[in-house]
């Protein structure tokens, strides 16, 4: 038996976890490995789809599954396993060459199954793509295959506002539209977020929600923030994170999730 018997983290893996550097701080590997000896289940819950995120598993040593694509996906790479999907409906294509008709600045990244397709790329998307270190093939909206699991528009931030507002206005009903950072906008259906996927996993664990801890930086994972017993920050978090009101940690390059496996040190005795 172990002090964090029946807890589960949940962390963001880019900025949270993993800074922009790509180097690990070594105070974050060292507290998940104490964490998991303990009896702690710790996961990642990420923006990232199956693809972009596998090859990041040797620095994030999860032993529970992992929720992928903002919530679209829940992935057990223990067993090799999709458990659960929730794509966008089909209806995403149509509408989205909507929006393009009136925002024609936005670039577009879609993910079927593992493959990424783009439209109109721009800076910010190619940037993504090496960030991420995949290739993705350039496509009209309509010949994108579907399903897809999640949709990312690019582009400056003012810009994507008004596609955020202009989609939710008119398809709210339908789609999730959350900022991962300020030059993505991802999308995904209704009812997919991190939040709701965080939930499902500790429902299929049988953690309950008061020992459900979760850590984030940007817009997209205020809603694993607000279903956590104690939501976390690294302190350079986005100002909508910051003006929610988490439990700040230290920076994501000076080991924000080391400070907060401290912190539950402290709260489980």
């Amino acid at each position: 038996m172990g002090k964090f018997d029946g807890v589960l983290l949940a962390t963001d893996f880019d900025d949270t976890y993993f800074p922009e550097s790509g180097v690990l701080p070594p105070e974050n590997r060292e507290a998940v490995a104490y964490f998991k000896a303990q009896g702690g289940l710790f996961t990642v819950a990420t923006g990232r789809a199956h693809t972009t995120f596998a090859p990041k598993l040797a620095v994030a040593p999860v032993n529970a599954p992992v929720v992928l694509s903002n919530g679209a996906q829940l992935y057990d790479f223990a067993a090799g396993v999709m458990l659960l999907e929730r794509p966008l409906p089909p209806t995403i294509a149509p509408h989205l060459e909507e929006l393009t008709r009136h925002i024609p600045e936005v670039g577009l990244e879609a993910y079927h199954g593992e493959d990424p397709y783009i439209w109109n790329p721009n800076p910010w998307t190619w940037y993504h793509l090496d960030k991420a270190g995949v290739g993705a093939e350039e496509r009209p909206i309509a010949a994108i295959p579907q399903p897809w699991g999640k949709a990312i528009l690019h582009q400056e931030h003012d810009i994507l506002l008004r596609a955020q507002a202009w989609l939710l206005e008119r398809y709210g009903d339908r789609y999730e539209a959350i900022f991962s950072n300020f030059h993505m906008l991802e999308i995904t259906a209704k009812g997919a977020t991190k939040g709701g996927m965080v939930l499902e996993l500790a429902r299929r664990l049988g953690v309950r929600r008061e020992h459900i801890y979760c850590a984030g930086d940007n817009q997209n994972d205020l809603p694993m923030l607000q279903i956590a017993q104690v939501g976390y920050a690294p302190a350079d978090c986005a100002p909508e994170v910051r003006a929610w009101g988490p439990h700040l940690l230290p920076s994501c390059a000076d080991g924000a999730i080391a400070a907060l496996i401290a912190d539950l040190d402290k709260r489980y005795p």
